[in-house]
């Protein structure tokens, strides 16, 4: 019994010694999970960064870089640093005539890859710059002359190898719609030709200017999708224009839009249309779209669709010169002026009535013209890996059309189908700008009496192939799919353009880029953010719908600058989102709304009514017992928080780096309940 005894107290005391145990083991984990999660608490109060304060910068210093950012960006300076005056002297003078700086490395194969492009480019624009001349209500020279003395101006100032310089369909229909409004082409022709070069001249100034100044940027306001609208308008309007050529009417109206214009082609239609005229005009057409598809089905035959048109011009006026159609009511070119381009400088009006008409028309034409040219300039560099300058370009197109108004020239630009022809034909430089102007030289000079047969509608048929290419339906399809408020531009411009007139047209065109400008920046995106499963990352809801809120916190990004026009905004749109969370959260039994935080990366920007903003935002949410946090405002930011004592109002330690620094402040549990 007293073995028994003994042997059961023995048991008993080691399972109390073993229950005692547990009880300390049980207690030291628990310690340890205390310590853990105090210890994983200090260190994230410990390696919580703080918002940091730019150090204030001297006024001056800060006017003189936003100026250096905003006119001086690409650093065009950059090659005079650390050289002598001679140096410096002779760089300045390479920037100004580009010719000289890469003329010092030209060789006999760039000369040849030149020569071959600038005789295809050549046998191109005679017969468009012909065409071209009339859609502008000119005489056909100077459509020719507008393709001589530019041509070599910018060979030596400009900077693009691939661009090809001479009139083109838009800013020739611009130039005569616009100038036939204030005087008539036919009955003052003398007159009409003064106010054409007036408008040159500005066109060129105009130009010139924008590069001087570095104001390059100013023509971006035109957005794609307003030139690709316009562009297709103005493609539409050209073409109707040629039905007169085309069907050999005689009384057509003055008006581009398409009702007027269909009106007179009918009204026509019984007495007014001639039937050989039909045939002449129809054939070549047909010839000219079937030797575009060739072109664009084989690259290899690139120059079938760029002597298409000089073959058309020569077939046909020797089919006219031997049938004496011109006797049957078949219109023809008669007589084009003999000799290069005369002197216009007493021509152009530097005062009376027409000076503002000219330059509200070389403005409005300077700026189409160098749009057009600056696309087509980037698109052919980018496709050849170099830079192109696009202030120095201003600078080029603005001097060859100031030097072109004084020779008898009109708006000249970069032409796109040319651009493409020469490109393909192999150019290495502008010298091929150089070889077609020699061409045209030699056709002033020599061979214009030979276009006195040339019928009317073969050029209507070389105009309306050539805007076909305007017409860019998958650039239309692909502004639908990625923008339907960029659609809305691009079938606004197309309108105006189409229904009332190019000018109208284009005024819709910046209207509507301006718009959009004022809606985005007047209504910036917001969203509410949630967190990532597994991670510290908070993202928008609607983009990432596994995003989980935290309970208890708001979290609100706003995806843009705060200024005075969008300020008022922001703070409503905020407080909306807090009153549509309060109901949700209260509907569904949450715990209520605690904490608003407002994400603050994509915020570049805030100004004083931004501030102002913010202050009474703070002072709703007060009321409403929900603190204010900001998270990883930008330097600009927080330096104009900080000079308003703002941060002080809100508290320092209210400011975070990151969301999640922000929502583990002040919150933790929820954070790791969610």
């Amino acid at each position: 019994m007293i073995l028994r005894h003994s042997f059961m107290k023995l048991i008993c005391d080691m399972a109390s010694k073993s229950h005692s145990n547990d009880e300390e083991v049980e207690t030291k984990e628990m310690d340890i999970r205390s310590l853990s999660s105090s210890g994983r608490h200090v260190h994230n109060t410990q390696y919580l960064h703080k918002v940091g304060v730019p150090p204030k910068q001297n006024l001056f210093r800060e006017f003189t870089a936003t100026v250096k950012e905003t006119f001086f960006a690409d650093d065009p300076l950059r090659h005079f640093k650390d050289q002598s005056r001679s140096r410096k002297l002779i760089l300045g003078i390479q920037a100004v005539f580009p010719i000289l700086e890469w003329g010092r490395s030209y060789s006999w194969r760039k000369f040849i890859g030149d020569l071959i492009a600038g005789l295809t480019i050549a046998s191109l624009c005679i017969p468009q710059d012909i065409a071209y001349a009339k859609l502008a209500n000119l005489d056909p020279q100077y459509g020719l002359y507008s393709s001589f003395v530019p041509p070599l101006i910018y060979a030596l100032m400009g900077s693009s190898r691939d661009i090809a310089i001479g009139p083109v369909a838009v800013v020739s229909l611009l130039l005569g719609t616009m100038l036939s409004n204030e005087i008539d082409p036919i009955k003052n022709a003398a007159e009409y030709r003064r106010l054409a070069f007036t408008a040159t001249f500005f066109a060129g100034i105009t130009q010139a200017t924008l590069g001087f100044l570095r104001l390059g940027f100013l023509i971006d306001f035109l957005s794609h999708a307003a030139i690709v609208g316009f562009m297709a308008g103005a493609a539409v309007t050209i073409a109707l224009q040629q039905l007169k050529g085309l069907l050999g009417i005689n009384k057509f109206t003055k008006k581009t839009d398409i009702i007027s214009v269909m009106h007179s082609v009918w009204g026509n239609a019984h007495h007014g249309w001639n039937w050989q005229t039909i045939v002449i005009g129809s054939s070549f057409l047909s010839f000219l779209l079937f030797s575009k598809y060739i072109g664009k089905k084989n690259k290899k035959f690139f120059w079938v669709p760029a002597i298409a048109p000089l073959i058309s011009v020569v077939l046909s006026t020797f089919f006219v010169y031997i049938t004496h159609a011109e006797k049957k009511g078949v219109q023809i070119v008669k007589n084009i002026e003999k000799g290069i381009n005369p002197t216009s400088v007493n021509k152009i009006y530097f005062h009376g009535e027409y000076l503002l008409k000219g330059l509200k028309i070389g403005v409005v034409a300077g700026m189409i013209a160098l749009t057009e040219a600056v696309a087509i300039g980037r698109t052919f560099a980018s496709m050849k890996d170099y830079q192109l300058d696009g202030n120095r370009e201003m600078v080029a197109l603005g001097a060859m059309n100031v030097v072109g108004s004084m020779t008898s020239c009109y708006v000249a630009t970069g032409s796109f189908s040319r651009s493409a022809v020469n490109y393909m034909a192999g150019c290495q430089t502008a010298v091929s700008n150089i070889i077609m102007s020699c061409v045209v030289f030699l056709t002033l000079e020599f061979i214009t009496p030979l276009f006195k047969y040339t019928p009317n509608a073969i050029l209507a048929a070389i105009i309306i192939s050539a805007v076909v290419g305007l017409f860019d339906v998958p650039a239309a399809i692909l502004i639908w799919k990625i923008d339907k408020f960029d659609f809305v531009a691009c079938l606004g411009a197309f309108l105006g353009v189409v229904f009332s007139s190019v000018e109208k047209g284009l005024l819709i065109a910046v209207s509507i880029s301006f718009a959009k400008i004022l809606l985005q920046v007047t209504r910036p995106r917001t969203a509410i953010l949630g967190k990532l499963p597994r991670t510290t990352v908070y993202r928008n809801i609607l983009q990432y719908p596994e995003a989980a809120k935290v309970p208890g916190v708001l979290i609100v990004r706003v995806d843009s600058a705060i200024y005075f026009s969008n300020s008022n905004y922001v703070k409503e749109r905020i407080l909306r989102w807090l009153r549509d969370e309060e109901e949700q959260v209260k509907a569904a039994c949450q715990p209520t709304i605690q904490f608003l935080i407002v994400e603050m990366s994509p915020v570049t920007d805030i100004d004083t009514s931004g501030i102002h903003a913010f202050q009474e935002l703070y002072r709703s949410l007060q009321k409403k017992n929900v603190q204010l946090i900001l998270a990883n405002p930008g330097p600009v930011v927080i330096d104009k928080l900080h000079a308003s004592n703002f941060a002080n109002l809100i508290g320092n330690d209210k400011i975070f780096l990151t969301v999640a620094d922000a929502v583990s402040s002040c919150s933790p549990e929820l954070v790791e309940e969610v």
